[in-house]
């Protein structure tokens, strides 16, 4: 027995003829309208200049750097000096710059963040010598200086996780930020080999510093065979989650704990792959299985909408431990969360409703 659809005839006269181009949902249609051109065409992927998340490029003479007009600076730092496992995370901004097809459209959170907001990827740290961990440093906290110095939120691509270090130094150079820290390590042990500067302690020596809160400060996805070396993270006030209390908790109330422990204050994200579980994102230096999902992750980072981010990294992405490229593939889809959640950071979201009503 066939049975007729009745919606039929009016779904091809909604859809068909000459609808069938027709978006009829004001949102999506004004989402379409900011990508697809009025021959009906959209630029191809995989074609034009590589750049983080296909965002336009702006060239940068750091010697006067030009930075007006921009409301997120997206920045390549590649440097793994401080590795102390598999290196060459260095490659980490080049693999997530080749990487297509992330958003430009959040249909969870409903925003087009590189439409919305001036986002421009400005390159890569100046760097004066690729030998030299404590000077390189120095020029990351130069470089991204400069950027809150303009008033612009920076969200950085690494590189290993040292580089969170000199970038907190810029970003808490004014007052102490809180912290979101999705990881698999706490990064907060002491001098490894003489040398305070590597990637398993930038934490530690942030909150020395006088730039990080770790009051404000949670840990989440935290696992593995190093938890000897994170007695600072418990004695400073850091509140830590381990990855086998993700399952039994719930993305929910992990999402719930972080909101409580940063509040309304200023607060910094900081994503290292090694975060998700190697199943997922085999292309870091120290992995670590029973991570998080990528589902999982997306989650935890959506959750933050509306919090007050005044800066991010996506971190510890080794390309070539990946035969599938799906390290980079997540790497810059959690930097596309993570930038989706900035339209709605209360600083940015005042002044796109104020660009809107001009």
């Amino acid at each position: 027995m066939t049975t007729r659809n009745a919606d039929l005839p009016s779904l091809r006269a909604r859809f068909g003829g000459e609808n069938e181009s027709v978006i009829h949902d004001p949102h999506f249609a004004a989402m379409a309208a900011q990508v697809i051109d009025k021959s009906g065409t959209r630029l191809a992927p995989y074609a034009g200049f590589p750049t983080l998340l296909d965002a336009p490029w702006r060239a940068i003479d750091w010697t006067r750097p030009d930075l007006s007009g921009l409301d997120v600076a997206l920045l390549g730092v590649p440097m793994d000096l401080g590795i102390t496992n598999r290196n060459g995370c260095r490659f980490g901004p080049r693999a997530l710059r080749a990487i297509e097809r992330i958003g430009p459209y959040n249909h969870v959170l409903r925003t087009m963040p590189t439409r919305e907001l001036a986002v421009a990827d400005i390159g890569d740290v100046p760097f004066r010598s690729r030998f030299d961990l404590a000077g390189s440093h120095e020029d990351i906290e130069a470089t991204v200086a400069r950027i809150v110095a303009a008033g612009v939120v920076p969200l950085s691509v690494g590189g290993d996780h040292s580089i969170t270090l000199p970038i907190l130094r810029a970003v808490g150079r004014e007052r102490p930020v809180g912290m979101i820290h999705i990881d698999a390590h706490c990064d907060t042990s002491g001098p490894f080999d003489n040398c305070r500067f590597h990637h398993g302690g930038p934490f530690r020596q942030a909150v020395l510093d006088g730039v990080l809160d770790p009051a404000r400060t949670i840990q989440i996805g935290i696992r593995g065979a190093s938890e000897y070396l994170w007695e600072f993270s418990y004695a400073s006030g850091m509140t830590v989650i381990h990855a086998e209390e993700v399952t039994g908790l719930g993305i929910e109330a992990i999402v719930e704990r972080a909101r409580a422990v940063v509040g309304d204050g200023p607060t910094y994200l900081s994503f290292d792959i090694d975060s998700l579980d190697p199943a997922f994102a085999p292309g870091t230096g120290t992995p670590e299985i029973g991570g998080l999902t990528t589902r999982e992750a997306q989650a935890l980072l959506r959750g933050l909408k509306g919090l007050s981010i005044v800066g991010g990294d996506v971190v510890e992405v080794a390309p070539q431990y990946d035969a599938t490229t799906n390290t980079a593939h997540a790497g810059a889809q959690m930097l596309f969360e993570i930038l989706s959640l900035l339209p709605f950071t209360p600083d940015l979201a005042d002044r796109h409703s104020e660009r809107r009503s001009a």
